[in-house]
């Protein structure tokens, strides 16, 4: 059990880069995979905002 990055061994230090190299994999491939055919970008028609409003009077106290 080495609780120290310094004091840890060779197969400490490769466990750890093999966990990384898998976990990167994992999420390389889980991006890959992904379909996003749902996805909107863009194509939907603009909705054009109205004209502004103002607000007047007192506004309310926060208790």
């Amino acid at each position: 059990m080495n609780h120290s990055m310094y004091g840890a061994d060779r197969g400490t230090h490769l466990k750890i880069i093999v966990l990384g190299l898998l976990c990167a994999t994992a999420v390389a491939v889980v991006g890959i995979f992904a379909h996003l055919n749902d996805l909107d970008l863009g194509t939907a028609q603009l909705v054009k905002s109205g004209q502004p409003t103002t607000l007047s009077g007192q506004p309310p106290t926060i208790r």
